[in-house]
């Protein structure tokens, strides 16, 4: 239930908020306390939204981040469900054309004079085509106004120019068909027979993208045409422009370049393409020999949700807390079950397609297990529904999402341009709201806090229902396994509704990380190197700390560390468990906490460290906000010092790779990878392609032994700290975690394991896979000498 702010407590809200940096963050505040429920989300004063006169939309704005780079989009809003019937597949062929020739750049002479620019086809130049739009994205640099004014003349062309001279679209036929097959294989299979029912008597069963062949290889040009004359009209279309320029100067550019732009005398209408509702359950399900896992989702189509004022974002803030919340659940299940029935599961709402938006519960699961894992997901969703969640739980969840814009919040400086050019793209197709980071910061102070358990709770039962569903199930199809059934599927919710469900039990602790601070070390010595800007602290027990302030981000400081040994120190006895002690570590968690009590402990704050163990050394790597970097330290003495056994943990995470591993072979991808592994490191011990024996040999404490042996002398250990942060104030942490870690004194590196290529030349051919698809590799072996400029000269030739 919502509650009202007095105008009292509505002063005090804002008086307690963080301080803000300038005025307009402050009236950003100051109105999402006080806008009235059905007011509508308010349009960021920072970004310029208008509309010509033709009815084409732009939205400009001006940001530094990167500087000297603009990030344009021309969002168009027609894609492959409103092909017609002869032009299936021809919305996305158009996208292609608009790099093979178009009024002012004949055929290949686009591309080439972006490459001249400076601009890579791919990640600065490129396009998509989805079911209900297609966008073009362009990334120039802006310290050249003729670069920019001929950016636009792109835009333009892209956007009433295109040639389709016919040499060319015979030649970008082979290119659009090579991207189908490609495309092919397991899942494409799966999809093709679950669509038709997931879009039962929907235009989307049978309009995807990428086409069809015949279509794609025969369709005249004139009919490829048709599709951009149609389609590709000022009031279907937007210009997005954000980056490092001035915004007037922007916005004369897109009204001088497309307001002369002109929509059909009788143009078709663009209709919303409807996902027809439906009162029985409808089910989907499909096996393939290629497919690696079986996996089971039941999905509700729902209306779709309003998202335009102040209650409808409140209500999207609640639905977040339901997911997560049960989200997090599913993840304990898999952490805390020595024989999990699933390899994960997930709770989500979203738009699949522009007109309907689904809300899913799914898992993977193991192979014949499909009913006990859609019934214990079904269970956990029951439990929601009868006892609701903890007060606990929902503490965490509101600590977590009030941190989590926060931390937005402070970054909204060094927010990157292509970051806000996606945002107004789904502005323009979506109505997405885009109020800026400040006022969705301030949304979010006024209305987590009054969320209350029953809106939480009430989520699942508003979205859960027997009508509207769909049960989408896969399995490989194989000798011995049956395909799942109507009738097994039925009954896993028969099962759920009838179970005999307890409440939850949250175990959260409130014991601090570490009981006792640990005796501190001290710095010894002390350097700066000026032309990088960093400092070396060398500490008494023999750790070497790297750090670097830097202002690229607001409230992040990365940490990475590394010592030179790593499996390559294991005896061959020992490898197939060595290699395995982060991992052990990571799911067993550190000191008095298993990795689901560090999660909850950890709530609110942002901060993550991981150990690892590789061929060549071991070490971490973790972040953390400035505020939180107590945590980061007290992780990182705690990887070292306390390691965790947790034997459910392990055999949980063996329950679940064995899923991941009893289908492997299956995939023609796979069985690739594994043959070149074996041959260019001749059938080597450890290039071993992994198998279910192999995980069945791994032994807990063997593992752990060498994980604690590779962190038993941090003497060897060099640490970096790069990010926010104050030398000054960083220096008691490192002397307090980092100086107090054990030291023996003892050197080593790491040993050559004896992995060589094979000489001379050798050919192999794997044959595997259903599809006309192929893959070539040619592996070039020798010598080299590891330094840098060799590597910029090697690299540099694999570019060109």
């Amino acid at each position: 239930m919502q509650r009202k702010l007095t105008a009292g407590l509505i002063a005090i809200a804002i008086a307690a908020a963080p301080p803000v940096a300038h005025a307009q963050d402050i009236a950003d505040t100051t109105r999402a306390f006080t806008a009235g429920p059905g007011e509508p989300i308010p349009v960021d004063p920072a970004v310029r939204v208008g509309t010509l006169d033709n009815g084409l939309r732009f939205y400009i704005r001006e940001n530094r981040r990167p500087e000297q780079r603009a990030e344009l989009r021309l969002a168009v809003n027609a894609g492959s469900v409103i092909e017609d019937e002869d032009q299936r597949g021809l919305a996305h062929f158009v996208e292609h054309m608009a790099f093979n020739g178009t009024e002012n750049f004949e055929k290949q002479e686009l591309v080439d004079y972006l490459e001249f620019i400076g601009m890579r086809f791919g990640p600065d130049v490129n396009a998509y085509t989805s079911f209900d739009e297609t966008v073009y994205m362009l990334t120039v640099p802006t310290d050249s106004a003729e670069i920019v004014e001929t950016a636009f003349q792109i835009l333009e062309d892209w956007a009433c120019g295109l040639a389709f001279d016919p040499e060319e679209v015979e030649k970008e036929r082979g290119v659009v068909l090579e991207e189908w097959r490609q495309g092919q294989g397991a899942n494409a299979r799966i999809r093709d027979q679950q669509f038709p029912i997931l879009f039962k008597d929907s235009r989307y069963a049978e309009r995807l993208p990428i086409g069809e062949p015949e279509i794609i290889e025969n369709a005249p040009v004139s009919v490829v045409r048709r599709f951009y004359d149609d389609w590709y009209r000022p009031n279907l279309m937007a210009v997005i422009a954000v980056g490092d320029f001035d915004a007037d100067w922007i916005e004369e550019l897109i009204r001088r370049h497309f307001s002369g732009l002109e929509s059909p005398e009788s143009p078709r209408e663009r209709e919303m393409i409807d996902v027809p509702p439906h009162d029985e359950t409808l089910f989907a399900i499909a096996t393939d020999p290629e497919l690696t896992v079986s996996n089971v989702s039941v999905i509700y189509k729902l209306p779709l949700s309003e998202d335009r004022t102040h209650e409808d974002w409140r209500e999207w803030l609640v639905e977040r807390t339901y997911n997560s919340m049960l989200n997090f659940r599913f993840g304990e299940i898999t952490q805390t079950e020595e024989d999990p029935p699933f390899l994960f599961a997930s709770s989500g709402k979203g738009r699949w397609v522009r007109s309907a938006e689904v809300y899913s519960l799914g898992a993977v699961v193991r192979d014949g297990e499909i009913d006990r894992g859609l019934e214990r997901v079904l269970v956990e969703a029951e439990r929601v529904a009868r006892y609701g969640f903890t007060d606990s739980e929902l503490e965490r969840q509101k600590a977590d999402m009030i941190r989590s814009y926060e931390r937005l919040f402070e970054e909204r400086e060094k927010t990157e341009s292509s970051a806000y050019a996606a945002e107004y793209t789904r502005a323009f197709l979506t109505e997405e709201p885009i109020p800026g980071i400040a006022y969705e910061y301030a949304l979010a102070r006024r209305f987590v806090p009054e969320i209350e358990l029953e809106e939480a709770d009430r989520i699942g039962r508003t979205w859960i229902s027997d009508e509207n569903r769909v049960i989408l199930a896969a399995a490989p199809e194989k000798e011995g396994l049956a395909a799942p059934t109507e009738e097994r599927l039925g009954a896993a919710f028969a099962a759920a509704q009838s179970a005999k469900i307890v409440p939850y039990e949250d175990t959260a602790t409130e014991a601090p990380l570490l009981a006792e601070l640990p005796e501190p070390g001290r710095i010894v010595s002390e350097d700066y190197v000026e032309e990088l800007g960093l400092t070396e602290w060398q500490l008494e027990n023999g750790v070497r700390v790297l750090l670097k302030p830097t202002d690229f981000k607001e409230d992040q400081v990365l940490v990475t560390a590394w010592s030179p040994g790593g499996t390559s120190l294991a005896p061959d006895s020992v490898y197939d468990s060595a290699v395995w002690g982060a991992t052990a570590v990571a799911i067993g968690g550190v000191g008095e906490f298993s990795a689901v009590d560090l999660q909850k402990k950890l709530a609110g704050k942002v901060v993550s460290v991981g150990p690892s163990v590789g061929e060549l050394e071991e070490g971490l790597s973790g972040n953390a906000s400035p505020k939180d970097l107590a945590e980061l330290f007290q992780l990182i003495h705690l990887y070292f010092k306390a390691p965790r056994r947790d034997n459910t943990a392990f055999q949980a995470l063996r329950s679940r790779m064995r899923i991941v591993l009893q289908n492997r072979s299956n995939s023609p991808e796979a069985v690739y990878a594994d043959t070149m592994a074996v041959i260019l490191s001749q059938n080597h011990f450890r290039r071993r392609p992994p198998t279910i024996e192999m995980l069945d040999a791994i032994d807990l404490d063997t593992a752990l032994d060498f994980y604690r042996g590779r962190f038993a002398d941090a003497g060897d250990f060099t640490f970096t700290f790069v990010g926010s942060f104050d030398l000054d104030a960083i220096r008691p942490l490192v002397e307090t975690y980092l100086g107090s870690l054990p030291s023996a004194g003892r050197e080593e590196t790491w040993r050559d394991v004896g992995v060589e290529p094979p000489e001379g030349t050798v050919q192999r051919t794997v044959h595997k896979g259903l599809e006309p698809k192929g893959r070539t590799t040619v592996v070039f072996g020798g010598s080299f000498e590891f330094e840098r400029e060799n590597r910029y000269v090697l690299q540099s030739t694999v570019d060109v």
